[in-house]
């Protein structure tokens, strides 16, 4: 794992009157030839020792005949210090190679993509900081190839991966992601809801700005949600919601909208069962998952929480939570804002 080349050049980003000073360089598998369906891999690069870096952007390069997805952690360690190793716990491994975790020790989630998502550019003055006075020393790219009949020539090997540009000039807003999931399963011929719900206990002002929804091939819609105590109930306020079989992309937030101490992050999936077998949560193809991104910033440094997990389905519910006022909010129905966002990447929802 080499450290980060810093070639710099200007680049102008849209939010920008005058050229940041920038430098970009890229995360990519370094031509490797998965060799089963399910296989995960990861790769690292270690970043430079005496200086922070500030990522503003990311360009995948990756397409999804190839890729099922890919994530983008930073990390205290990489899981190990080959160049490549599998890294898809129960998934398909590859015994030619090493299998470890994604990281060892800190860990943050900074990057999601899936379903030829585009590039993703963050708002004026926020930026995930990664480098010298922070834990994160790695950046660790996971590739999930769910299906590798693009490699059975022989001949084809994968570069896909990330170009992600940087600055070194502080920026005054950090960027975060929290992770809302659930574990569970969902019997057959059924639709059931997955939910998950996390109570916000850091006294720091976040503002979410972008959402990212993730199931496999069950999931129907899933939305975010601020949950906050009302009148001896509950009031809901939706942050994002879509239609997870769309592009999987960084879509922006409803509205503008603050999350502090006190307040409940929620997130739900409709799933629809139409196999005759239980499908659970996990890795491959023949699992699912249920995932809502929250890609935030915060003037107060990024939340200690980096994900929220729950049991999920058929043991836990929001109600079994104790949550109620749950809005009745049709799953075939998505906000006129993000109807708007999907015609533009010319995609249509059928619902």
């Amino acid at each position: 794992m080499a450290a980060v080349r810093t070639g710099s050049l200007l680049l102008l980003l849209p939010w920008l009157g005058l050229a940041l000073e920038t430098g970009q360089f890229s995360l990519l598998m370094p031509q490797v030839v998965p060799p089963k369906p399910e296989t995960y891999f990861c790769t690292s690069v270690r970043l430079l020792d005496d200086k922070d870096q500030y990522i503003v952007g990311f360009e995948p390069n990756a397409t999804q005949n190839t890729a099922h997805h890919m994530l983008l952690y930073g990390c205290e360690r990489p899981g190990t210090d080959d160049a490549v190793w599998s890294c898809g716990d129960m998934a398909v491994n590859d015994p030619s190679k090493k299998s470890g975790p994604i990281c060892r020790g800190a860990s943050q989630v900074i990057y999601a993509w899936a379903k030829n998502a585009p590039k993703l550019i963050l708002p004026k003055g926020v930026a995930f900081h990664v480098g010298k006075s922070t834990g994160l020393k790695y950046l660790t790219l996971q590739v999930h190839y769910a299906d590798v009949s693009p490699f059975k020539d022989g001949k084809t090997k994968d570069d896909s991966g990330v170009f992600l540009t940087y600055t070194e000039t502080p920026q005054p807003k950090a960027a975060g992601v929290l992770l809302l999931g659930t574990g569970g399963f969902i019997f057959p011929n059924t639709v059931d809801y997955m939910e998950t719900a996390c109570d916000v206990e850091e006294d720091k002002v976040i503002h979410p700005f972008a959402f990212r929804t993730h199931t496999h091939a069950l999931g129907e819609v899933v939305s975010g949600w601020k949950v906050q105590p009302k009148d001896g109930g509950y009031q809901w306020t939706l942050i994002g919601k879509m239609n997870p079989q769309l592009p999987q992309m960084f879509y922006p937030v409803l509205d503008d909208i603050t999350l502090t101490k006190g307040d409940i992050v929620a997130a739900r999936c409709t799933m629809n069962n139409y196999r005759s077998r239980i499908t659970r949560v996990g890795n491959t193809g023949r699992d699912e998952m249920c995932n809502f991104y929250l890609m935030y910033w915060s003037e107060d440094g990024a939340l200690n929480m980096p994900n929220c997990f729950r049991e999920g389905p058929p043991q836990l519910y929001w109600t079994s939570m104790g949550l109620d006022n749950i809005p009745d909010y049709e799953a075939s129905h998505l906000p006129l804002k993000f109807k708007e966002l999907v015609r533009q990447h010319g995609h249509q929802h059928h619902g």
